[in-house]
């Protein structure tokens, strides 16, 4: 069975890349008719937040992200310390005492001399009485010791991925404060759980090496491994600096509809055309994580929009009924007023504005003193409230007679006083709506 996951820590909320990873997972366990787990990063107790955790589960939800299984890392942490002693018995973890400052003296040094900075396995060097010493001095952390040799595997985006072992550092695995890092509780969760498809983004491919190691030490299978590429803002920027704005919950916050979000995030990146889909079925029916690209994928939060309006424009008024109905607009009139409005919003709150308009009418038209005269005089011309379908017609038929006035000299007027808008629904449509008489 296909198994996938999705581990964000919950130090903040998700934002546009962490949805990318958690999609393309779902995507795949969907596909397959397999497991989606949710799994929570939490054994970093000073930085995880229970309000993040809620904020997960909440974005997943409103998406329609829905999980099999729901898994904590912080209940998990006496098999972490098993799979620790299991490596230490295999004489794969070592403790090491460098403090970061000795670390970073060390890491400059070996770049002064054109080396890679990569860890000297000094600890290993150490006797017993040394570690003794160095102990009650400080904390030591555990470094898992790689073999030194090529870690390869075939990446289901970057194709195949080859890693001098050599040349990347023994990780950390447990920190001086026994503070269980990702790489080993990752590791030991997705071997428990059966994880068989791990996509995540490109800037783990070095992480990914390690762990393929460390699995293999533990007696498990390496999962297959696929890295989408990183986004970038619009003009090919760092997304980074600009992620606070790009929370789940802020595109919901400005009307971003989730089957727009969905539908652009499916395919950005990809040989395939975003298109706008209707379900998330359809999204997984034509998913192909074999189409996606390794180069630096651009989006445009405005990008959105375009979609969320055409995705509006499609539903049915049974989907926006209570939208609708708690704008305040007369259960009669609800239909006819969504069937009208719904191809000139970009998200739901627009609605506001058209219902103000048809109650109040529109204020403030600008309007040049030639054409105030003749809205004035065609005003005086229109029949008293409710107008029908038919009476923009009558009416404009009446005034082009009396006034002369016809075309855009006598509709973009008309169309202004009353909406103050220079475009919108057809104005037969929009009269029976008004419940207010027009005026100057």
């Amino acid at each position: 069975m296909t198994i996938t996951r999705f581990a964000p820590s919950p130090t903040g909320y998700i934002h546009i890349g962490n949805l990318r990873t958690a999609l393309m997972n779902y995507l795949i366990a969907r596909k397959a008719g397999g497991t989606f787990i949710l799994r929570i990063d939490d054994t970093d107790p000073e930085r995880s937040k229970e309000e993040y955790v809620d904020g997960i589960k909440q974005d997943l939800e409103w998406l329609g992200l829905t999980w099999d299984r729901f898994e904590r890392q912080s209940e998990r942490l006496d098999r972490y310390a098993e799979a620790a002693d299991e490596l230490r018995a295999k004489g794969r973890f070592y403790e090491a005492f460098e403090t970061p400052t000795e670390l970073d003296l060390k890491r400059k040094k070996q770049l002064n001399m054109g080396k890679p900075p990569v860890y000297d396995r000094a600890a290993l060097a150490l006797s017993d009485d040394e570690k003794a010493k160095l102990r009650a001095e400080r904390s030591g952390h555990w470094r898992f010791k790689l073999d030194h040799e090529r870690i390869e595997w075939a990446d289901g985006i970057l194709g195949d991925i080859s890693i001098d072992a050599a040349s990347v550092s023994d990780p950390v695995l447990i920190r001086g404060d026994g503070q269980v890092l990702y790489t080993l509780a990752s590791v030991v969760d997705d071997m428990d759980m059966g994880v068989t498809n791990i996509v995540r983004g490109s800037d783990h491919v070095t992480n990914t090496a390690t762990q393929i190691q460390i699995i293999e030490a533990l007696g498990g299978t390496a999962p297959s491994f696929a890295h989408h590429s990183l986004l970038t803002g619009p003009q090919g920027e760092a997304l980074s600096k600009r992620l606070g704005t790009l929370a789940l919950r802020d595109l919901r916050e400005r009307g971003v509809e989730p089957m727009a979000l969905l539908s652009l995030m499916a395919r950005l990146g990809s040989s395939d055309p975003v298109e706008l889909r209707g379900s998330l079925d359809e999204l997984v029916e034509g998913f192909d994580i074999t189409r996606f690209g390794s180069a630096p994928t651009k989006f445009d939060v405005e990008d959105l929009f375009p979609l969320t309006a055409r995705h509006l424009a499609s539903l049915p008024y049974e989907a926006v009924a209570a939208d609708v109905r708690a704008l305040g607009v007369p259960d009669e009139l609800a239909e006819q007023f969504w069937n009208v409005v719904r191809e000139n919003i970009t998200v739901k709150a627009d609605m506001a504005g058209w219902w103000d308009l048809f109650r109040k009418g529109a204020e403030g038209a600008e309007l040049s003193d030639e054409d105030r005269a003749f809205v004035g005089e065609a005003f005086a011309m229109l029949p008293p409230l409710p107008y029908t379908p038919e009476t923009w017609g009558a009416w404009t038929s009446e005034v082009k007679e009396k006034t002369g006035r016809k075309g855009k000299q006598l509709f973009m007027p008309l169309r202004l006083a009353i909406t103050g808008r220079a475009r919108g629904p057809e104005m037969a449509d929009v009269l029976p709506l008004l419940q207010t008489a027009p005026k100057l």
